[in-house]
């Protein structure tokens, strides 16, 4: 199993059009072979305090939105980069200006969960 998260900072006074182009978006990877789930998670910047053991936001951070993806296969993922859909679904760009800085792109392998069957890696 793989984890494609793209951390993107949206700029605040975005941050709703950017949520809303996910509200609305066409679900053309959700039809992709190898595609499980996607996920939009959005940033809540907290600070802990050691000494009171307390949380409150911290106005200061920036914070950055999580689009992840589950593949079945990395060949999965990289099938649907290379596919017409994905240029479809990302053929309508943002202005830059909805970005504080550029996004940052990671993938993982899912070695172990807690609510998945996975194969033994070998690893």
């Amino acid at each position: 199993m793989i984890v494609v998260t793209n951390r993107i900072p949206v700029a605040e006074a975005y941050a709703i059009d950017f949520e809303d182009r996910f509200r609305k978006r066409v679900h053309l990877v959700d039809q992709h072979p190898g595609f499980v789930r996607n996920e939009v998670h959005r940033p809540r910047p907290m600070r802990f305090d050691r000494e009171s053991g307390t949380w409150s936001p911290d106005t200061e951070a920036q914070g950055y939105y999580e689009v992840k993806t589950w593949w079945r296969s990395m060949d999965d993922f990289v099938a649907w980069t290379k596919s017409e859909s994905f240029r479809e679904a990302h053929r309508d760009r943002p202005p830059k200006e909805m970005f504080a800085g550029p996004n940052v792109l990671e993938i993982h392998e899912v070695f172990t969960s807690t609510d998945l069957e996975l194969p033994d890696s070998g690893a």
